[in-house]
């Protein structure tokens, strides 16, 4: 055999192997994924055939008042938010004029600027309270989430009465004007209440940014409908989501007064699920305003590949592997196939890299036979199978993605989901080694702190009730 002919004899052993895991692992995502579809479409045909035929969707304007009237308490923790914290609180302020909510705002003593503008609001509201942490900043979300609900308890122990409810917020989000109507009506049924996230679309950043928004279109409309299907836990997104008072406070009993663990890098997420083991119910909301638009939360996600990978490193480590040491896989199947299905982004990532890599491979030995270098090296058994399967689970998990994007943002943004794909998986396998790092380092003794991304606020006016999702 000749050294090309060894070369190519490597490349195809290598091919081969590198394909086979990938196509194993793609075809149970693949299965995965195609069961979800398949709940989702059961759910919504049982639906529109039973609910719906006899009740008319139900809109924010025509939902009847809480039967039980109280205060919303809104937590917005704050770190190095100088620039975008004073017009969300001003937006907040403007669009819940007439509703009963009290804003709580934590920042940090070494964040000036960030004090600076919470202060200038808070002196023209008395519907706004900062709240300094009395350790230097960062630490983390959760620890700032501590001492919010601390100065909440102060505040009742004031006024001598208890509010309602927990609103969680992030210091860039663009709220909606009938949020906490919605969520105030029902936060007296249900545990959790979480209103679907839809993020804005950058127009400097339509590839990498943009692919928040195919991901958060599928997630908050078809994902967290499943789970409630199920009966999983609801996981909590960490904004836009109100829980009820005395489900923190037994939060808060069970952790020796502290409701979010300052451990954890996804105390959002796991918020959710505590409070299903708790017994708590959650609630994915998704109803239309007067106008017909979505009652959400909307924000600027990373539009730059190194915040996009630091954000989403943070979101494998705290659900993918310190959440699997945190969390277990619950109680029920349905339970641990959810969990499951949240913490398969790492191995996700090594499936991918395995694919991206056979491709490569195969280039290469194609190459090599065009040249007249070797003989073409055929794909043994069952790899033409495997891939034939896969491709048309790709088609269809394509189709599946445009359809939801399209519903949320429109046919343009819709195409535009198809080559985000590529770009989702590239920031994802980068995501994946720097998580394996940070998980290292912590289970190593390393230190945990608020390892967030810059965030910006649309330029919009305070009175303005729409958002344009593209804006």
């Amino acid at each position: 055999m000749t050294v090309w002919g060894i070369v190519v004899a490597f490349a195809a052993g290598t091919r081969n192997e590198l394909l086979l895991f990938a196509a194993v692992g793609l075809l149970l995502g693949g299965l995965d994924d195609l069961l979800l579809d398949g709940i989702y479409v059961v759910r919504r045909l049982w639906r529109a055939a039973t609910v719906y035929r006899r009740h008319p969707r139900m809109t924010a304007d025509r939902m009847p008042p809480s039967n039980r009237p109280g205060t919303l308490a809104v937590f917005i923790p704050a770190w190095d938010e100088g620039m975008v914290i004073g017009p969300m609180l001003r937006h907040c302020l403007s669009r819940w004029a007439t509703d009963d909510v009290h804003l709580f705002v934590g920042v940090y003593p070494n964040d000036p600027a960030s004090i600076v503008a919470v202060a200038d609001v808070a002196a023209t509201s008395d519907r706004v309270t900062m709240v300094i942490n009395p350790l230097p900043g960062p630490t983390t979300k959760a620890d700032c989430l501590n001492n919010l609900w601390y100065a909440l308890l102060r505040w009742e122990t004031g006024r001598g009465s208890s509010t309602k409810a927990i609103v969680l917020h992030d210091a860039e989000d663009v709220v909606h004007g009938d949020a906490i109507r919605v969520m105030s009506a029902l936060i007296d049924r249900f545990a959790l209440v979480q209103l679907p996230v839809l993020p804005l679309a950058s127009p400097g950043s339509r590839w990498i940014s943009g692919h928040y928004c195919d991901e958060f279109a599928e997630a908050h409309g078809k994902a967290l409908l499943v789970r409630e299907a199920l009966g999983a836990a609801m996981p909590s997104a960490g904004v836009g989501c109100a829980v009820a008072k005395d489900m923190i406070t037994v939060l808060a009993d069970a952790r020796g007064g502290r409701p979010f663990d300052p451990d954890s890098l996804t105390e959002d997420y796991e918020l959710g699920l505590r409070i299903g083991e708790q017994g708590g119910r959650g609630i994915l909301v998704r109803m239309r305003d007067a106008r017909g638009d979505l009652v959400a939360t909307r924000e600027y996600f990373p539009d730059t590949i190194s915040d996009a990978v630091k954000q989403k490193a943070r979101w494998t480590v705290g659900i993918a592997l310190a959440g699997w040491d945190r969390l277990g896989w619950g109680k029920g199947l349905a339970e641990a196939w959810m969990r499951l299905h949240d913490r398969r982004a790492l191995l996700a990532a090594f499936v991918l890299a395995a694919a991206y890599a056979g491709l490569l491979f195969t280039a290469l030995t194609g190459m090599a036979a065009l040249a007249g270098l070797s003989d073409p090296v055929p794909l043994p058994n069952p790899l033409p199978l495997l891939l034939a399967i896969n491709f048309v689970l790709l088609l269809w998990r394509t189709l599946v993605r445009m359809a939801f994007v399209y519903r949320a943002y429109g046919p343009v943004e819709a195409l535009r989901s198809v080559p985000r794909m590529i770009i989702a998986n590239m920031i994802a396998m980068m995501a994946a080694r720097r998580a394996i790092i940070i998980y290292i380092r912590l289970w190593t003794g390393g230190t945990l702190r608020w390892d967030k991304t810059a965030h910006r606020f649309p330029d919009v006016q305070p009175d303005n009730q729409r958002i344009e999702i593209a804006a």
